[in-house]
């Protein structure tokens, strides 16, 4: 459905791409703008809550996980107070690029260097080069026992 959007997207076609893109996120749980550019091969596993900006750029052989975000780092106004339109404000994710559960990628100078992989709950404002794998250090965990 998000290709079909997509091309309706790029003809100017007023409202019908949203409808489509709602729809899918009804039924899916997975809310890809209709402006999102998705390569072949995009794999999302467990979709739920997973969130695609309307300028991101996702190359081939992409996967991601459930949570994630490809966001935009703060929404630019002009002055009158509309969203500024035609700026690139949402990640770049290059091919063989993966990303596992729960981690927000914000930003459009942001890109995921291709073939790099992004640890789970990972908060990622800046960019990968190729061949990276960003992972949060592991949480000391407390034990304590009752009894």
């Amino acid at each position: 459905m998000h290709r079909v959007a997509h091309e309706l997207h790029l003809l100017k076609v007023p409202l019908i791409p949203r409808i489509m893109s709602e729809y899918a996120h009804n039924k899916t749980g997975i809310d890809i703008h209709p402006g999102a550019a998705i390569g072949s091969n995009f794999f999302v596993d467990h979709g739920t809550g997973v969130v695609i900006g309307e300028t991101t750029e996702i190359g081939n052989n992409v996967r991601i996980y459930q949570g994630v975000t490809l966001g935009a780092l703060s929404i630019q106004k002009d002055a009158s107070g509309k969203i500024t339109r035609g700026t690139k404000r949402h990640p770049t994710l290059r091919d063989n690029v993966i990303i596992y559960s729960g981690a927000t990628i914000l930003g459009g100078k942001t890109v995921v260097g291709e073939y790099s992989v992004i640890g789970g709950s990972v908060w990622l404002t800046e960019s990968v080069p190729p061949y990276t794998i960003l992972i949060n250090k592991a949480p000391e965990l407390t034990q304590k026992r009752y009894l």
